[in-house]
């Protein structure tokens, strides 16, 4: 690869971990913790070292300072204290079931202490070195190895760089953790540091070989420099990844339960939108006929509480629709009697679209639960803006299905109810319950789904 690629492809991972260490220190800034401030620190440093660490920063600062071989120095500690910390933030994040709190104190020092000894040796080593000759960024191992005190400073580099990086990869292999989001970081932080220990089996041949005066393997030197690149991509999606698919979902869910969204709250009652930023008429003053005013949310920036708003609106609605009684239990018999009979007849289980073994039970209460919404939405718009609820309706008040669905599986359960909405199994059975409206009250299953 030439200078100028090499320099593009720093620069831009360079601004992978300054983009994440500026998020990141906006979380801290929220939530001060430990973990977050060693993360702003690993990739503000890591940024900072791609800058200088590519031909152009490297020449650059070199010719600054007067000494073309000076931002190796830098380079290589900022290097080593990115992979430390990231060690340690393994270390903090994966304690085992037989440690205690003060063993992984006591781990976290003893690997603090011997990085600190190796940068100590590093920088003493290399500033009492007389380092001559034109400097070729990616070649330091090999072009400088003859000194006897680079020969210790690449010793004390490669080994601490191997030791933090395979014991970080062994940790994580063992890690256990409740939270997703961590064992996903740290199971990319391995695969990283795996990955990342590349550079030492490429490196320290090669610079081995250039000490006794063979140079066949400097190329193989400079590959090493490619296992660093791709390690540091691998940790900078480690630490994104998570996060960065988990908004991806909320961005989805927010757009599967629009539908429900329109249904519950904008076709109910506008007044139930929290959103300020659109105007909200008094429904009383729309006719009957008049849809449903939407409110498309914003799916870019504040993603999780426009999502969480989504949810809590529908459920205003859904509870709105169970206080003014126009919940009926009628549409969810029709789709347990419907789905039953589809479970015997293979015709009008292939008319339904549902599989040889139908549908699970949430999935079947999902169904139940958006056939009795629309149902419900569909006689309160029948009757008008001031219309009651019939007569029938009158007595213990009825609930939608899924009435007493823990919080937290609130949003689940409601992407599930808005998939439902239109799919053929409520479809018929609405049929079912207008059939048996406009007739004789008895439901005919098959006959209205066929």
């Amino acid at each position: 690869m030439s200078e100028n690629g090499a320099t593009t492809v720093y620069l831009v991972i360079a601004s992978l971990h300054l983009t994440i260490a500026a998020w990141k220190a906006s979380a801290l800034l929220r939530t001060p913790s430990f973990a977050l401030g060693l993360q702003v620190a690993t990739h503000g440093l890591g940024g900072i070292v791609y800058v200088v660490a590519s031909p152009l920063g490297y020449r650059s600062l070199g010719s600054a300072s007067g000494q073309p071989w000076l931002p190796t120095l830098p380079i290589y500690l900022g290097i080593l204290l990115c992979f430390g910390t990231q060690h340690l933030l393994t270390i903090v994040w994966t304690p085992s079931g037989s440690d205690r709190p003060w063993r992984v104190r006591r781990q976290i020092k003893a690997w603090a202490v011997a990085y600190g000894m190796s940068f100590a040796v590093m920088v003493v080593t290399f500033l009492t070195t007389d380092l001559g000759g034109s400097a070729d960024p990616l070649k330091f191992n090999t072009a400088q190895v003859s000194h006897p005190q680079v020969q210790v400073f690449l010793s004390v580099f490669l080994t601490m760089l191997s030791c933090g990086t395979v014991h970080t990869w062994r940790r994580t292999r063992r890690a256990r953790a409740d939270d997703k989001a961590i064992m996903h970081s740290v199971r990319w932080y391995g695969r990283s540091m795996l990955v990342t220990s590349g550079y030492v089996m490429c490196s320290a041949p090669a610079a081995a070989a250039a000490a006794l005066g063979h140079h066949q393997l400097d190329d193989v030197g400079v590959l090493g420099s490619a296992f660093g690149v791709v390690g540091s991509i691998m940790t900078c999606y480690g630490v994104s990844g998570a996060a960065l698919s988990k908004w991806l979902g909320e961005r989805r869910d927010i757009a599967v339960l629009q539908p429900l969204w329109d249904l519950v709250v904008a076709g109910v009652d506008q007044e139930l939108s929290l959103g300020s930023g659109h105007s909200r008429p008094d429904h009383r003053d729309q006719p009957a006929s008049a849809g449903p005013q939407q409110s498309r949310p914003n799916r870019v920036f504040n993603v999780r509480w426009t999502l969480h708003r989504r949810v809590i609106e529908i459920l205003d609605g859904i509870r709105q629709l169970e206080r003014r009684a126009w919940i009926s239990d009628l549409p969810a018999k029709a789709i347990t009697d419907l789905h039953g009979e589809a479970m015997k007849t293979d015709a009008l289980r292939s008319r339904l679209g549902l599989g040889k073994k139908g549908l699970a039970p949430h999935e079947l209460e999902a169904a139940a639960t958006a056939a009795v919404l629309r149902d419900a939405v569909e006689r309160l718009q029948a009757a008008g803006a001031d219309g009651t609820a019939p007569a029938a309706s009158a007595g213990p008040t009825l609930f939608a299905p899924g009435k007493n669905t823990p919080a937290a599986q609130e949003r689940t359960r409601l992407v599930r109810v808005a998939r439902a909405l239109r799919s053929a199994l409520v479809d018929s059975s609405l049929q079912v319950v207008r059939s048996a409206r406009d007739g004789d009250g008895t439901p005919r299953t098959r006959a209205a789904a066929l």
